[in-house]
């Protein structure tokens, strides 16, 4: 794997994501820096705290499977990766996203607070996989996915139908895989009933939801996995 490349679309139907024991020589190496960064970016944003996160490596696209093995590090080490330009490139974020679909074809984004690592960003509801969303020695992204979901929104298994295969956005450094949710509900009004619930939490995650229609709504506030996808799925239709 290199930097970023363009997007590359793998739709699967197996995501085999095995958990190892693995210590990241860049995060050891580079141990003191990364602290001072985070020193750094704690003081900006004093809410940020410095958990336990995986991060994937060897991912192979084979058939209708998406394998990788992915490793436990802290957050810290993730931030200064990603802001430093990835330097390390046998390393991927390799993350699960909802793309909530509503009856009338709209997908529903949200804005990352400004206090958050990702403030302003706008994309489906997501997060960095972490300890709780591993089973049985293996990452499992669909539960990563109703629980961000859950979180982020409001929305709870029960209220939408997963489609049952992935798209993996695959751009170098990164590896999106999202799976399709579908709304059975309009867009304005999958919209108003998640501000509501953001306005019941002390601190929730997104400041903003963004309904997107057709390509005209994409911004460059959206990630290239993120438009990619979209403009896929909106390609695909008659």
């Amino acid at each position: 794997m290199s930097g970023t490349k363009p997007p590359v679309i793998h739709r699967v139907s197996v995501l085999d994501l095995v958990v190892e024991a693995w210590t990241w020589p860049f995060a050891e190496t580079r141990r003191a820096e990364i602290a001072a960064h985070f020193a750094d970016k704690q003081r900006e944003k004093p809410a940020m705290w410095n958990g336990r996160v995986l991060l994937g490596r060897n991912p192979v696209f084979s058939g209708d499977r998406f394998s990788a093995s992915y490793f436990e590090t802290d957050f810290a080490s993730f931030l200064a990766w990603r802001d430093w330009g990835f330097p390390d490139i046998g390393v991927f974020n390799g993350f699960g996203m909802g793309a909530l679909r509503c009856a009338d074809g709209a997908f529903v984004l949200g804005e990352m607070g400004q206090h958050t690592s990702n403030a302003g960003r706008i994309y489906f509801p997501s997060g960095t996989p972490d300890l709780d969303d591993i089973r049985d020695g293996a990452v499992d992204i669909s539960g990563s996915v109703e629980r961000e979901l859950e979180e982020e929104t409001g929305l709870a298994p029960g209220e939408y139908e997963s489609e049952p295969h992935w798209h993996c956005i695959y751009t170098g450094r990164a590896v999106a895989m999202i799976r399709m949710l579908r709304v059975d509900m309009a867009g304005e009004a999958v919209r108003d009933r998640i501000v509501a619930n953001l306005a019941s939490q002390r601190q929730p995650e997104l400041s903003a939801i963004h309904l997107v229609r057709g390509v005209h709504d994409l911004t460059s506030a959206m990630p290239r996995f993120v438009t990619a996808f979209i403009e896929a799925q909106l390609a695909s239709e008659p």
